[in-house]
């Protein structure tokens, strides 16, 4: 028997504040995954900062909505973070080298780093002046 595709999905104001009723929802919606408790904190903490990511970068902190969509597949689970922010090209970043970077005392610049650590795929599908996708996925055991 095969499981059914879930589809679970938010509009909200991208703004800091609003960081943790995304993980609520994240939380809320995979619930029946039964994932351990450091799974399921590394996926929160990559889906935080893609959506760091979207309040700093895509919208200066300036107002605006984000979407948040949550795919549950038999074997996956797939969260989406969709803004019509400022767009980049994620093959201009450039990995940072970690004993540099120590040294430097800098602040930022490991989000996309550290997403791809905590998740087992990143994608990111990004179209100028229209809309930004980051998507997350972490393979269900």
């Amino acid at each position: 028997m095969t499981k059914k595709i879930q589809n679970y999905e938010i509009k909200i104001p991208a703004k800091t504040e609003n960081l943790e009723t995304i993980r609520n929802f994240i939380i809320s919606a995979t619930k029946s995954l039964d994932f351990h408790e450091d799974e399921m904190n590394k996926i929160l903490l990559a889906v935080d900062e893609a959506c760091s990511n979207v309040i700093r970068h895509a919208y200066h902190f300036k107002e605006n909505l984000m979407k948040v969509n949550l795919r549950i597949e038999a074997s996956r689970l797939t969260v989406t973070i969709i803004d019509h922010g400022k767009s980049f090209n994620p093959q201009n970043v450039k990995t940072p080298e970690m004993d540099k970077y120590l040294k430097s005392y800098k602040v930022g610049g490991l989000g996309m780093l550290l997403m791809k650590k905590l998740m087992d795929e990143v994608e990111y599908d990004i179209k100028p002046n229209s809309q930004n996708k980051v998507k997350l996925i972490k393979y269900i055991k």
